[in-house]
């Protein structure tokens, strides 16, 4: 059985919620570092033209599909994805076996509240021995190396990035050699506004139907709608062709 569903140039691993966590710890214990990154529709199209990004996201040890629409492409491609593994529902779980595990984890992106807020709130969850450190996503490029050094000496695990693309995926591949004593790094996007309060999640059902982007969308209009909107739709006329190219 192929392990691996190829869209668009991007290799997404055949692995559940359960199966990815269980994969990173195992890689964590091993102490071999591990890189991991989500994509969906508007990062695959971002793809298509940033080839930057490209690189920095198919570098990746596992790619999980954070969207609904990488899931039903799969299916359209005659190749299915097991499910959705969201970076949000990925990274809880993962914090929450850091505890069990005696594991640390460094929190870098957001506004400075908002990030202080998650670091706060798992704190109040899990204890303060999970916190190796935090810092927010304000930075400059020339900033990337003292700041990747600086979480390489934290003495972290795991290294959560809230950044918008393609800065995060990038940030994370040029430095990974820097953040080699970190043995879990990935990118987690709006994750910790979620954490944090700032932004609602969309309910279960919503998630299930595949609409969560659109409750997103409704929250922050403005600033969402040509991902969303315009994303979704060259997404989906790449995967028809895509589609027709391979019969």
């Amino acid at each position: 059985m192929e392990k691996k569903v190829n869209i668009l140039g991007c290799s997404i691993d055949k692995l559940t919620l359960n199966e990815t966590v269980a994969k990173i710890y195992e890689s964590i214990e091993s102490k071999n570092q591990i890189h991991h990154t989500v994509v969906n529709a508007g990062k695959i199209v971002m793809m298509d033209k940033d080839e930057e990004l490209k690189q920095s996201v198919i570098s990746a040890d596992i790619i999980n599909p954070d969207g609904m629409g990488i899931v039903w492409a799969s299916k359209f491609l005659s190749n299915p994805l097991p499910e959705r593994v969201t970076g949000i529902d990925l990274m809880q779980s993962l914090v929450a076996k850091a505890k069990e595990k005696n594991k640390s984890i460094y929190f870098l992106g957001a506004k400075e509240e908002v990030v202080a807020a998650v670091v706060e709130k798992y704190t109040e969850d899990f204890g303060p021995e999970i916190i190796a450190g935090y810092r927010n996503g304000y930075f400059d490029k020339s900033e990337e190396r003292s700041i990747a050094e600086a979480i390489s000496e934290s003495g972290a695990d795991l290294l959560f990035v809230a950044i918008s693309s393609p800065k995060k995926e990038n940030f994370l591949y040029n430095n990974k050699a820097l953040l080699s004593k970190v043995y879990f790094i990935m990118g987690v996007g709006g994750s910790f506004d979620v954490v944090s309060g700032k932004i609602k999640r969309a309910p279960v059902w919503v998630q299930k139907v595949g609409m969560e982007w659109f409750f997103r969308f409704a929250q922050e209009p403005s600033r969402m709608w040509k991902r969303y909107l315009i994303g979704n739709f060259r997404f989906a006329q790449i995967v028809i062709k895509e589609k027709f190219s391979r019969e």
